[in-house]
């Protein structure tokens, strides 16, 4: 029987037929597109650079997102052929390794968008720096946030050890070492709340580090083309501060 005749029997013009046709080929050329012409058309599509400020208040919109429980939804195979050929993240992050904090999902973010170096502590030692200066140099970042967070055990170890003169085992003394300027600041000013100084301090001395960080993020935080910020995430809120 001819095929024709069974599909107007069930009402299919040849319109239809057409219709149909066209996208079945459509989906038969999405499914022959290699990985290089995915990558293409969605590099091309990028967004452009954000300037400083932009940055910031993307992340901290992202933030918000995250502390009100309306992250987005994410499908993370969106873009992942581009991603395999390149990366445009916004802002570069200097994160504790504290397993409560994940920067990509405080802030909202999804692969490619942030550049995050961790370590306990969240501390600028020589390898961070020069992560971060590939970050902004090789890919125009133009924030660098760093980011303390509340109960954290590395400045809580770090008071003990200053003020009880304890002797931590392995590599933890080499630790204790970087994050003393911050922590040595925060106990002389004899505060109400030694932990939420001494983290908020240590903060602040790695901005400052990373202000003056010569010869390469020092010139562009300078004249504005990178801003360098403290922030502080409390855990049990969601919510990251500003300094």
């Amino acid at each position: 029987m001819c095929l024709l005749c069974e599909t107007a029997g069930l009402g299919l013009s040849r319109r239809h037929l057409l219709r149909a046709g066209a996208a079945l080929a459509g989906t038969a050329g999405a499914l022959t597109m290699t990985p290089a012409t995915v990558a293409a058309k969605e590099k091309a599509a990028a967004p452009s650079p954000l300037s400083p400020d932009k940055a910031l208040r993307k992340l901290t919109a992202g933030n918000a997102r995250y502390a009100a429980n309306t992250a987005r939804n994410r499908d993370y195979s969106v873009g992942r052929a581009a991603r395999a050929a390149a990366q445009f993240p916004f802002a570069s992050i200097v994160s504790c390794a504290d397993s409560r904090v994940a920067p990509e999902i405080l802030f909202d973010q999804g692969p490619g968008e942030l550049f995050v170096v961790r370590v306990a502590g969240n501390f600028v030692n020589d390898d961070g720096l020069a992560s971060l200066e590939y970050g902004v140099k090789a890919l125009n970042i133009p924030l660098i946030l760093v980011l303390g967070h509340t109960n954290c055990g590395a400045i809580g170890a770090t008071i003990k050890a200053i003020q009880d003169g304890t002797q931590l085992p392995g590599h933890l003394p080499q630790l204790v070492d970087a994050l003393k300027p911050g922590v040595e600041a925060a106990i002389a000013r004899k505060p109400a709340d030694l932990m939420a100084e001494a983290t908020a301090e240590n903060v602040r001395h790695n901005v400052r580090r990373l202000a003056a960080a010569e010869p390469l993020i020092a010139p562009l935080a300078a004249d504005g083309r990178v801003k360098i910020v403290g922030g502080l995430y409390d855990i049990a809120t969601g919510k990251v501060a500003l300094l």
